[in-house]
């Protein structure tokens, strides 16, 4: 289920990635503001990608040991 939402989640990312292409091409005579204007919109968003990966990756270590309780507690009950 994880690995579903994992799979959404980075086709919709690339899809953003690709839309934001698309409008720098169309918009390349505007200058840049803001954050995009210094460089630091990539800080930015590496950041906020890497506390997205970090999220996931605890979420299925957690699932995972969720789920081998689960297991325990189901063979200590049948025995």
């Amino acid at each position: 289920m994880f690995i579903k939402i994992f799979l959404s989640f980075i086709a919709i990312t690339i899809s953003f990635f690709v839309h934001a292409q698309d409008s720098l091409a169309i918009e390349a005579d505007r200058q840049a503001t803001g954050l995009r204007a210094e460089g630091k919109i990539y800080v930015v968003m590496l950041v906020s990608v890497t506390i997205l990966i970090g999220l996931f990756i605890y979420l299925i270590r957690l699932d995972r040991k969720l789920t081998k309780i689960e297991r325990h507690s189901a063979d200590s009950k049948k025995q």
